[in-house]
């Protein structure tokens, strides 16, 4: 089987991105920033598995020479998602620098599939009866989110690559992940919070919930399906806060949230936190911003992934007690 750089390969996706592979057969080089990896009680190194690891930043070109070679394709999947701060030059630096690092290392190795892990949130969401999908135009520019505008513009990138030099590239955009493996952690702390009785309430809007397995499951299938130049959200179900919350508090067997955090309310408390931050030098526990996108709904309609990229759809029940167990095998519950 051919061999895949993968990047971002000690991360939440990354994770499962390599075991995928090697469940499939394929040679993985694994791409990671440091040797030691996230958490060392939580995670075991990537040295453990038969895979090839090499140490190197995406964003600094002269440490990834020769790491394309003998490489038939490449997963970048490497990005910094933070959105506490709103603003961080860092994201663009990680976001959009490291992915043109990433294609020109492509271009020069002539990878025969080249897949971009995005995100849902460069397009444009939608309400429940008519959730938002791959044609929706960006609507994130209205929330000041160097994360959700750097991964727009990584995106034009690779579609730039694509219409001008025919790079075989597909683009896949993952929504909210759920799953085991999440050592920092990231999307899963949510859980956390929820069983440890620190959400009293839920705001307003929604957002598409997914099994980090069946993303990676997607994201490797784009390695010889999907069209070159093609967008796909991969996606499960469209929850309101409140049926999420609630079904997580099921899950894991503890008080959903009673009561809904009004949009002004969470807005005000948002740009409270945003003063305190400037005040302080440090980001709070919110900004206005986050408030701003939890006061809205982010629907999507996966289907075209489903029809050509074989995406799963895991019940979110299996993903929420699979992400649980995994914390309290590993002591953070």
């Amino acid at each position: 089987m051919p061999t895949v750089l993968v990047t971002g390969a000690d991360g939440f996706l990354g994770r499962h991105l390599v075991q995928q592979l090697l469940a499939r057969g394929y040679q993985v080089r694994a791409l990671v920033r440091s040797a030691r990896p996230v958490n060392t009680l939580a995670l075991p190194p990537l040295t453990s598995l038969p895979v090839d690891v090499v140490v190197g930043d995406v964003c600094q070109p002269a440490t990834m020479a020769g790491y394309t070679d003998g490489c038939a394709a490449i997963i970048h999947a490497a990005a910094l998602a933070q959105v506490n701060p709103a603003r961080n030059p860092a994201v663009w630096t990680v976001n959009l620098q490291g992915t043109e690092t990433m294609l020109n290392l492509a271009r020069a190795a002539g990878i025969s599939r080249f897949v971009y892990v995005g995100t849902a949130n460069v397009f444009g969401f939608g309400t429940r009866q008519h959730p938002g999908d791959e044609t929706r135009p960006y609507a994130g520019y209205q929330y000041g989110l160097d994360y959700m505008d750097s991964k727009l513009a990584a995106t034009n990138s690779v579609l730039r690559a694509v219409a001008n030099e025919e790079l075989p590239a597909v683009l896949v955009h993952p929504t909210f992940m759920l799953g085991p493996g999440d050592a920092k952690p990231t999307s899963n702390a949510l859980l956390l919070e929820l069983y440890r009785g620190k959400l009293p309430g839920y705001p307003p809007g929604g957002k598409n919930y997914v099994h980090v397995r069946d993303v990676a499951v997607a994201t490797i299938n784009a390695l010889t399906q999907g069209q070159a130049g093609e967008s796909y959200i991969l996606g499960n179900q469209n929850l309101s806060y409140q049926e999420a919350f609630a079904l997580m508090a099921q899950v894991l067997g503890v008080p959903a949230p009673r009561w809904l955090l009004p949009a002004r309310i969470s807005y005000l408390y948002g740009t409270i936190c945003d003063l305190k931050a400037r005040l302080t030098g440090r980001p709070a526990q919110l900004n206005s911003a986050m408030a701003a996108v939890a006061n809205d709904g982010h629907y999507f309609n996966v289907q075209k992934a489903r029809a050509e990229l074989g995406l799963p759809q895991t019940d979110l029940r299996i993903a929420i007690a699979e992400a649980f167990q995994w914390f309290k095998d590993h002591n953070y519950a």
